[in-house]
């Protein structure tokens, strides 16, 4: 079952609450998206890491409910 936008959205806003969050659906079908995320909490950290945090948000869902998803990333100021 593909996993909905905004499911997406709420799962990274609930672990990175300042979150400002964009998601895209790449193909229309659910499972390729792009995101971007935009948070205080990603200062500091290098890419991968925040990557990570997302990733983390997503418990465990990338690469099965969720196929693939492009993902940038951008500390807030």
């Amino acid at each position: 079952m593909p996993m909905e936008a905004r499911d997406i959205e709420t799962m990274i806003k609930e672990a990175i609450p300042d979150a400002k969050v964009e998601i895209r659906d790449l193909a229309g079908d659910g499972d390729h998206y792009a995101a971007t995320v935009t948070s205080a909490a990603f200062k500091g950290k290098s890419r991968v890491q925040q990557h990570q945090m997302v990733y983390q948000a997503l418990q465990g869902r990338m690469g099965g409910v969720l196929h693939a998803l492009a993902l940038t990333t951008i500390p807030a100021d």
